[in-house]
């Protein structure tokens, strides 16, 4: 046990070295960065945009600031939190222009010109069907249940770094977390055929 404390420190000091050597223009430091958060960083951006191009483009927008602000990162805090603070300020910054945009256009076209979704109902096997309402039933989330649920089972995080990177209290991300999973239980027990 005594080791996790240790390697911590050691990533905590392996970042510190790979961040001061972006600010000296080292290209294999920075693309060290995207390879080792690449993943974390877009499955945040995902969770908030829900559209992989969008999400895509949020990951860039993310390294890009990481390379531009390499120098503002304080030693001791969590490069992680950080990073995926980031990230979640640019997804939803891209969020609210997006909405505003589809607000403008839908707006300005005539009703009948309007494209209304079709649910895809291709792949009919039991798993897919499972891990699409497991899908649908996580967007369905309240925002900051999403997103500590999110941090938690898809990136990992322990309740300390979620707290530090949505800047509320371990008390707060925990609570979330169980009332998503809550509501997680009840939206999916008819699929899995359990009682509410």
């Amino acid at each position: 046990m005594s080791d996790v404390p240790a390697r911590r420190e050691v990533e905590a000091a392996e970042i510190a070295a790979l961040l001061e050597r972006i600010q000296n223009g080292d290209r294999e430091a920075f693309m060290t960065i995207i390879r080792l958060y690449q993943q974390k960083v877009f499955v945040m951006a995902y969770s908030i945009l829900r559209d992989r191009e969008d999400a895509l483009d949020a990951v860039q927008e993310t390294f890009l600031r990481l390379h531009q602000k390499a120098g503002l990162f304080r030693p001791g805090r969590s490069f992680q939190a950080w990073l995926l603070q980031m990230a979640k300020n640019i997804s939803i910054d891209s969020y609210r222009r997006r909405r505003r945009k589809k607000q403008d256009w839908e707006t300005s076209r005539p009703i009948e010109e309007i494209p209304i979704a079709v649910e895809d109902r291709g792949g009919d096997s039991a798993a897919s069907d499972l891990r699409s309402a497991f899908s649908r039933s996580v967007e369905t989330l309240a925002e900051r249940q999403r997103m500590v649920f999110v941090m938690r089972h898809y990136n990992e995080l322990p309740f300390s770094e979620i707290s530090e990177a949505m800047r509320i209290s371990i008390g707060t991300a925990k609570s979330l977390h169980f009332k998503a999973v809550q509501n997680l239980r009840k939206r999916l027990a008819p699929v899995l055929g359990m009682e509410p």
